[in-house]
């Protein structure tokens, strides 16, 4: 017997054991925030419980990821099979590995054995699952296609899942670099270059420009540094809990990230793509060119990018014809307004807009493989400066005075 709680960014994992109105021994795992709320339950449920273990925390990052999709493409694939979708949310729920999971998978499936649609199930936890996968399951239900609906949302989380991990797998060695390049730099410049000034200052010469400079630099940085680094880490925290939960900060970092020639790149054709999947799905659904607006929208993680569409949807509403709408818009380029234009005039929108969605997705994935490329030599060449002009500041006054005593 398995029950849960909508998660909060708090919760806890508890394995329990109770007895009911019977005097039957009975056994499951909660969610829930603390032991006595697990008490309150098990009251609710008319079991008297026996024991409560806590087992684990769980936050909300821990709902992220491979665990999230594989839910989706296995009922997909299970509904496809012909399996009634109650038969397959117990059995996805009963067999999932995770204890966390199979709370969460045993709950909608009791709301929808007792009528509650899937996707209102799904949106009572917003921790869980994003906004798009209601929106998406709900298009499923309303036009009897949830199969089909919920395999397409497979197939493009498993893109962006695969477009990220490219992502970070190109930034993985570029920034192992530059960590390690700064760590040799900080390290020579707070143990190494001291005890070389140390011994220049008893020959008293003039020192080199640059060796002096570095000199003071390492000064600064032993006498200013460790202060510097505390107050720049209370910062970080405390702006990351303050300001950046807050939509107007997140859209400032975007509009700055999008100034990077490489990152600019790679967000537009990934939000692009994000944005022509979803239309495209809801499209072939058959939801109205609004409504498929709205979830394209609701599906982007970029502000900018559903600021745009949401600018879009209010001009199709006021009759401007959806090529002159996303025209208006620079972040859409010009060769989307084009084939838009193609796909309304002949009545295949839906089939322009999977192609531009494939087009994007597959402009993305070739930028985030050429990242690594475009980004280790520069690295390299950022390392190479940064030691070898230390290396170069502290051994040119010793040239300077062996070719002064020659």
């Amino acid at each position: 017997m398995t029950e849960t709680h909508p998660p909060t960014q708090r919760l806890n994992l508890y394995r329990w054991e109770g007895v009911d109105a019977l005097g039957n021994l009975q056994s499951g795992e909660l969610l829930s925030a603390d032991e006595l709320s697990v008490h309150q339950q098990l009251f609710t449920l008319a079991l008297q419980p026996i024991s409560v273990k806590y087992q684990q925390r769980v936050r909300a990052a821990y709902w992220k990821g491979a665990d999230l999709i594989a839910f989706i493409r296995q009922l997909a694939t299970l509904l496809q099979t012909g399996l009634p979708l109650v038969n397959s949310l117990t059995l996805l729920a009963n067999e999932h590995p995770k204890a966390p999971w199979r709370c969460i998978l045993q709950t909608i499936f009791t709301g929808v054995r007792e009528g509650t649609p899937l996707s209102a199930m799904v949106g009572q936890f917003p921790q869980v699952f994003p906004v798009i996968y209601r929106r998406i399951i709900a298009i499923g239900e309303m036009t009897g296609q949830l199969d089909h609906c919920c395999l397409q949302l497979a197939l493009q989380q498993e893109k962006q899942a695969e477009l990220s991990r490219k992502v970070k797998k190109a930034l993985r060695y570029p920034l192992i670099v530059l960590a390690i390049a700064s760590t040799v730099t900080i390290l020579m410049l707070t143990m190494v270059l001291p005890e070389f000034a140390k011994i220049y200052a008893s020959f008293d010469a003039q020192l080199p420009w640059f060796t002096t400079l570095l000199i003071l630099a390492s000064q600064g940085l032993i006498r200013f540094g460790p202060a510097t680094t505390f107050l720049i880490i209370i910062s970080a925290v405390f702006y990351f809990k303050k300001y950046h939960p807050e939509a107007l900060w997140r859209r400032r970092e975007q509009k700055l990230l999008m100034r990077v020639p490489l990152i600019r790149s790679l967000i537009a054709d990934s939000c692009l793509g994000q944005i022509f999947q979803t239309l495209a799905m809801t499209q072939q659904a058959g939801l109205t060119l609004i409504a498929s607006l709205e979830a394209a929208a609701t599906a982007s993680t970029n502000l900018l990018f559903e600021q745009a569409i949401l600018e879009i949807k209010h001009q199709i509403t006021l009759g401007t014809p959806l090529h002159q709408a996303f025209g208006q818009s620079p972040l859409f380029p010009s060769l989307c307004q084009q084939l838009i234009h193609i796909g309304e005039e002949s009545g295949s929108l839906d089939e322009i807009l999977l192609k531009l969605a494939q087009w994007h997705h597959q402009q993305a994935n070739q930028l985030a493989d050429s990242m690594a490329q475009s980004i280790e030599p520069l690295m390299m060449v950022v390392m190479g400066v940064l030691v070898g002009g230390l290396v170069i500041a502290m051994y040119l006054p010793i040239f300077q005075l062996g070719a002064a005593m020659g």
